[in-house]
């Protein structure tokens, strides 16, 4: 059988994506925490790139915004589950702060540091990185002494050694609330002066170099092992912290403006200072004696373009995020579903002018902080309109009333999931005794017995 070879042209039209268009899409779907890995790994794998100025992972927003909701992977299903009703650490330090008659801007500048601790008490940023969050994110305009005297003061708080910048401070200042006996001064002794021999359990350099006995030494580290090296972790620590959601905004409101705050801790990069010097001597020479400088180029270009696409993908953010409280403003400032409009993806596309694929990816597992709880982005969305939209605006509404009814029960004798089908349909919900239960497990609440006070 002969065969036979064919020569053809096809001509077809295609949209492919270039690999710096790959980068800010990956960028783009990355929540908050994510986004920090995501720069971790470019810092450590780029020589080229670096941080202006270092920053420790965010501290956690403060637990009056504890995650009420928590978004499945299923589209459009959402689980709810009680928040924690135990004070948390920053709820306790918010709580004693009033004592201290601060003047009003010191106070406000240590609500800001407070906000800033890690889930253990400590404070990671410097003082001066904290003004400039103070200034820029929350015009808090205080001097450097006043920022101290703010961070003196929340270190002045229960429990002892919270506010501290490392272990060796938060240990001092526990040490320095105890009563002062000889123990005890030996300790702070120890801990402010042979603090690296300490952590090295060189007993013997603490004997000689502190003019101590063997004995007073024992004595003294039995104090320290009676601290807590983790002072903010007995507050409020009930939560699985594998089931924390980091928001990636926060929206708050000032005399009935709303603020919008992106958070994450990304540091501000830069060029480094050897890759830029040589680019510069690069340019000056032919490119036929560039040969060998390979590496050079395509690192600085690489930290060149991430620098780029990472400031683009903080301003579709911002514009995303901005464009959605605007929408839904009357919600933001209410709190209440009942303000809730209908609002889907190409809305928001609209306001921003940015394409369809864009906002999609934008809102994707996002979440935003706000006085009414943690909820993920896609809870302001409505479904297109239909059935499915209805059943949806219906749901929501249903939550509402029934956690309403829950809320104003007397909890010496909580009502029964019988009893509550009957105040829903007094409201105008003709609803099932099994369906009510449905939706009080769906909002996360107990039956009766485990409510009742």
């Amino acid at each position: 059988m002969a065969t036979k070879q064919t020569l053809a042209l096809d001509q077809r039209l295609g949209q492919y994506l270039t690999q710096q268009q790959l980068r800010y899409v990956k960028l783009l779907e990355c929540n908050a925490q994510e986004l920090e890995e995501a720069v971790d790994r470019e810092l450590e794998d780029n020589p080229a790139l670096e941080a202006d100025s270092p920053e420790p992972a965010p501290a956690p927003v403060p637990e009056r915004y504890t995650p009420r909701r928590a978004y499945s992977q299923e589209p459009e299903t959402y689980e709810f589950t009680p928040p924690d009703a135990s004070e948390s650490l920053y709820d306790s330090l918010y709580r004693q702060l009033p004592e201290k008659s601060l003047p009003p801007d010191v106070e406000e500048a240590a609500r800001f540091i407070i906000g800033s601790l890690d889930p253990n008490g400590y404070l990671r940023r410097p003082i001066p990185n904290l003004l400039n969050d103070m200034a820029f994110g929350q015009g808090i305009e205080v001097t450097e002494e006043e920022a101290r005297e703010a961070l003196r003061a929340v270190q002045s708080l229960d429990p002892a050694g919270v506010g501290a910048t490392s272990l060796q401070e938060s240990l001092l200042l526990q040490l320095r609330r105890r009563e002062q006996t000889p123990d005890v001064e030996n300790a702070i002794r120890i801990i402010d002066t042979q603090f690296d021999a300490f952590s090295k359990k060189h007993t013997h350099r603490l004997i000689s170099t502190l003019r101590l006995t063997q004995e007073q030494v024992e004595r003294a580290m039995d104090v320290i092992r009676s601290l807590n090296p983790k002072p903010g972790g007995a507050i409020g620590n009930g939560a699985d912290p594998a089931n924390v959601i980091v928001p990636d905004f926060i929206v708050g409101s000032d005399d009935g403006e709303l603020t919008i705050t992106l958070n994450n801790r990304i540091p501000e990069l830069r060029i480094e200072q050897s890759f830029e010097s040589a680019m510069a001597d690069l340019r000056t020479l032919e490119k036929s004696k560039r040969k060998g400088q390979e590496f050079v180029m395509s690192r600085y270009r690489d930290a060149e373009e991430f620098i780029r696409i990472l400031s683009q993908r903080q301003q579709t953010m911002a514009a995303v995020m901005t464009a959605i409280v605007s929408l839904q403003k009357d919600y933001f400032l209410s709190g209440d579903v009942y303000d809730l409009k209908p609002m889907m993806l190409k809305d928001v596309a609209a306001a921003t002018g940015l394409d369809f694929s864009v906002i999609s990816r934008a809102t994707n597992n996002k979440y935003v902080a706000t006085a009414s709880g943690t909820f993920p982005l896609r809870f302001f969305f409505s479904a297109p309109k239909g059935a499915d939209n209805e059943e949806e605006i219906t749901n929501r509404k249903v939550e509402a009333e029934l956690r309403k009814i829950i809320d104003a029960e007397d909890k010496k004798h909580p009502l029964s999931d019988d009893k509550i089908q009957q105040e829903m349909a007094a409201r105008g919900y003709d609803l099932k005794r099994r369906t009510i239960a449905k939706y009080r497990d769906r909002i996360g609440i107990p039956v009766a017995r485990l409510r009742k006070i």
